[in-house]
C-alpha cells in the first residue's frame, strides 16, 4: 500500500474513533499516576503540589477556551463534524481562529489532555504523551485536509498556504465572519467542562486513597468542581433535548 493511502486509511479509522481512543491514554495515565503516588507515599502534600494541580487545571482550561472560541464562531456542519457516511463540511472555515491555525480544535484538545498528562507528575509519561499525540493527530489532520482539498480545491490550497497546521501564527489574522454563538458553545462544549473537573477530582480522590490512612472522603474544591460541572452538564443536556439551544445555521 502506498504511504499516502496508508496514512489516509489510518487517519479515517482514527477520525471515526477520535472520541474513544484517547481513553486508552487516560487509562495508562491513571496507572502511571497510581504507580508514582505509591512510590512517593511518604511524601506529604505541600502548597507547591497543590499549586501544581491548579497549574495543570489552568492548562486544561486553556485548551477548553481554545475550543470554545473556535466552536462559537463556526457555522453548522463544519469543524470536524462527521456522520456514519464520513466527514461533512458545508463551507471552509478561514476566518477567526482558522486564520491563525488550521486545526484549532485539536490544538485545544492537546492542552486539555496535556494538563491531565502533567497531573501524573511523571516526566517520561508527559513526554511520551506529546509524541503519541503528535503521531495520533497527524494522521487525523492528514485525513481531514485530504477531504477538504478534494472538496474545496484551490480556495483550500490558498488558505492552507498561509495558515500553519498546529502552531498558531497571528500575522494573517482575519476577524471571524460569524458572530459568537453562546448557545452553540453550550450545546457542543458541555462535555469538555464536565470531563475536565470529573477527571481532576478522580485523580485527587485516587491520591487521597493512596496517601491517607485511614481514608477520609474529602469535600473540597475538586469535589465541588465535579458536582457543579456535572450539574451544568445535565441541565444543558435537557435544554439541548428540548431544542432550547438550537439556532439557525449554527
Amino acid at each position: 500500500m502506498a504511504l499516502q493511502e496508508e496514512l489516509k486509511t489510518q487517519g479515517d479509522f482514527l477520525f471515526r474513533n477520535r472520541s474513544y481512543l484517547p481513553l486508552l491514554i487516560l487509562g495508562i495515565g491513571l496507572a502511571v499516576f497510581i504507580h508514582t503516588e505509591y512510590n512517593e507515599i511518604e511524601t506529604p502534600n505541600t502548597w507547591q503540589s497543590e499549586s501544581f494541580e491548579f497549574l495543570c487545571l489552568g492548562i486544561s482550561l486553556i485548551g477548553l477556551f481554545i475550543r470554545i472560541i473556535t466552536v462559537g464562531h463556526t457555522p453548522k456542519n463544519t469543524s470536524g463534524r462527521n456522520t456514519k457516511e464520513g466527514q461533512i463540511a458545508e463551507e471552509l472555515n478561514t476566518t477567526g481562529v482558522y486564520s491563525i491555525v488550521r486545526h484549532p480544535l485539536y490544538l485545544g484538545n492537546f492542552f486539555m489532555w496535556l494538563g491531565l498528562a502533567l497531573l501524573t507528575e511523571n516526566t517520561w509519561f508527559s513526554i511520551a504523551f506529546i509524541f503519541c499525540y503528535a503521531f495520533y493527530y497527524e494522521r487525523i489532520m492528514y485525513t481531514e485536509e485530504n477531504f477538504l482539498h478534494n472538496k474545496f480545491g484551490q480556495p483550500y490550497l490558498d488558505w492552507s498556504k498561509n495558515v500553519p497546521a498546529f502552531i498558531p501564527s497571528f500575522k494573517n489574522y482575519v476577524k471571524s465572519k460569524y458572530s459568537f454563538s453562546v448557545k452553540k458553545v453550550l450545546k457542543k462544549e458541555k462535555n469538555g467542562l464536565c470531563a475536565v473537573f470529573l477527571l481532576f477530582w478522580l485523580f485527587d480522590l485516587i491520591c487521597d486513597l493512596i496517601q491517607e490512612e485511614p481514608f477520609e472522603f474529602e469535600i473540597g474544591f475538586w469535589f465541588y468542581g465535579a458536582i457543579i460541572s456535572s450539574g451544568i452538564y445535565f441541565i444543558l443536556k435537557i435544554m439541548k433535548k428540548r431544542k432550547m439551544l438550537d439556532e439557525n445555521n449554527r
